[in-house]
């Protein structure tokens, strides 16, 4: 647990920093103030991202990597002294007891969850090895044919790796979704605050859903899995956006810069990636204002933030965007073959159906859907059937605004649109509960909870609903304590639990010792390299460095 707070509040220093520093960079002279410190640190964690993938594309992630980044944060104090002087000075003042207490009684907690709990069992197929290969070599051209899940590419695995510490010579931290966890709990507290408790708010739904996320995830966030990131940092740009539209935020640049975390969120997560929509905003407010300035600069930083990830997934694999081969732009001798890359694509989304048969990948709509929903979670079914009749009324809504020419209603069509379409895709593609809950979710409580406040603006009918809030609220919690209660331990007081390992058999290949599974296909962190399967000898050259070819060329 220890181990876990001193690596978050080195997060805590180097995110802010670098997010205040892009931020300051991105605004330029415009007059432009960030309202919530939080957000610098949300900027941080994009920044820090994209830096990481861009470094390990040229050499290991660790030591050096972090060095760097501590070289830039004190330059950018220094070149920012002023700005941090009175940030500081602002911070002292308006942090009262009340907030102190709750914000480090919220890390503590945050803390204690992130240093034990339960392992997802991908991270011990692929999340660890992909990490380690990250913290020993970067990107290795053709990793995939190695093993095919370790071309999964994902920005959360190379934040991971420069903050895992593995470099120290100890075992390797994973506490980046925990920390995200911690963040998005203090942004879901925000709605306690005297000035909001008068009238609820279409971004206090948001809240909920958030906050309903991080008690199912609280023993799980150990994991650095990337369904973790995608969510987390969606319910963050959803909250964000919302407020924005309930201050009535005229400012492109808001809307603009939680964009550039859209584009964050597709190189974490591509089920995450219709999120893009948002785009249209602040796009149509700078073509309205003719700022084509600022649209070649906001286009070039969303390059900027996802070339790593499209670079990568070319070194990694071969193809533009793994597994999806409908992009064919690249002929190399370690790609990925085209019929391992369709299985792949195949087989995630009949797993995300919750089959195992690839076969009944053509299996029509009519057939595994209801086989999904029954075997959906109780809780789950709800959600789904408020998410679908969201639809039916977001076009009602829709139809409305159109024929009464309701312009005041366009940005909440805009986001719900967005939301409901994220939602559609997840469904009708791969919809594994982890991978886009998020979506589901929403799309029920932005419709519904719109519908609500339209019906209910009163104050009366408000308390009614904090009552009915509090008292749900009360139990689930209640819930979690006895459940924190039961399995409360010492263990992990300092160091964070490690990662899984599993029984493994060595091999020599081309000079090197790698692994493979003794039973089953999970592997763990420690074993290195591993594979679920002994491989061939697919070296390209004599070193690791040089890459790995597929199987075919290899011959």
């Amino acid at each position: 647990m220890i181990s876990v707070m001193i690596i978050w509040l080195y997060m805590l220093f180097t995110c802010y920093v670098t997010g205040f520093a892009c931020i300051k960079a991105i605004s330029g002279k415009a007059k432009f103030v960030i309202k919530k410190e939080i957000n610098y640190l949300y900027a941080g964690i994009g920044a820090v991202t994209v830096y990481a993938q861009f470094f390990s594309i040229v050499w290991k992630v660790g030591l050096a990597a972090n060095l760097i980044l501590l070289l830039v944060c004190f330059l950018c104090i220094i070149r920012y002294r002023t700005e941090f002087l009175e940030k500081l000075h602002t911070f002292r003042l308006t942090m009262n007891p009340a907030r102190t207490v709750f914000t480090i009684g919220i890390f503590l907690l945050f803390a204690y969850g992130a240093s034990r709990g339960i392992i997802h069992y991908d991270t011990s197929l692929y999340h660890a090895q992909s990490i380690r290969w990250i913290e020993e070599y970067g990107v290795i051209p053709g990793l995939g044919n190695l093993h095919s899940r370790l071309a999964y590419n994902s920005a959360s695995f190379c934040l991971s790796a420069l903050y895992s510490m593995a470099f120290l010579g100890g075992q390797s931290f994973h506490c980046c979704a925990g920390f995200l966890a911690f963040l998005l709990f203090l942004v879901c507290g925000e709605a306690v605050r005297r000035d909001r408790v008068k009238k609820p708010m279409l971004s206090d739904f948001a809240r909920i859903m958030a906050a309903y996320y991080l008690l199912n995830i609280f023993d799980e966030m150990i994991s650095p899995a990337s369904d973790y990131f995608m969510v987390l940092l969606v319910f963050f740009i959803v909250i964000r956006w919302l407020e924005l539209l309930e201050r009535e935020e005229r400012s492109y640049l808001s809307y603009a810069l939680l964009c550039l975390m859209c584009v964050l969120v597709v190189s974490v997560k591509l089920s995450g990636a219709l999120i893009l929509l948002l785009v249209l905003k602040p796009a149509v407010q700078m073509i309205k204002e003719k700022r084509g300035r600022e649209i070649v600069k906001f286009l070039l930083l969303g390059l900027f933030t996802i070339a790593p990830f499209l670079i990568r997934n070319v070194i990694l694999s071969g193809w533009l965007v793994y597994p999806f081969t409908a992009i064919d732009l690249f002929d190399v001798d370690f790609k990925i073959p085209k019929g391992m890359a369709d299985y792949d694509a195949k087989e995630i989304q009949v797993w995300g159906r919750g089959f195992t048969d690839v076969a009944r990948y053509d299996d029509p709509l009519t057939v595994w859907l209801p086989e999904w929903i029954t075997g959906l979670h109780g809780t789950d079914k709800v959600f789904l059937a408020l998410a679908v009749s969201g639809v039916l009324l977001l076009l009602a809504f829709f139809i409305y605004a159109v024929i009464k020419k309701r312009k005041d209603m366009v940005d909440y069509l805009h986001i719900a649109m967005t939301l409901v379409a994220c939602f559609l895709f997840w469904l009708l593609s791969a919809p594994l509960i982890r991978y886009g809950c998020v979506f589901l979710w929403l799309a029920a409580a932005i419709t519904w909870g719109y519908l609500y406040l339209k019906l209910s603006p009163h104050t009366d009918h408000f308390r009614l609903f904090v009552v009915l809030l509090s008292l749900l609220g009360i139990y689930k919690f209640a819930m979690f304590g006895m459940e924190l209660y039961k399995t409360a331990s010492a263990d992990f007081l300092i160091c964070q639990k490690d990662y899984e390992n599993f029984e493994t058999k060595a091999y020599e290949l081309n000079g090197y010792i790698f692994y493979y599974s003794e039973s089953g296909d999970r592997t763990g962190y420690e074993a290195f390299p591993a594979s679920p399967v002994k491989a061939e000898d697919i070296f390209r050259g004599d070193i690791i460095e040089e890459g790995f070819k597929d199987v075919i060329h290899s011959k």
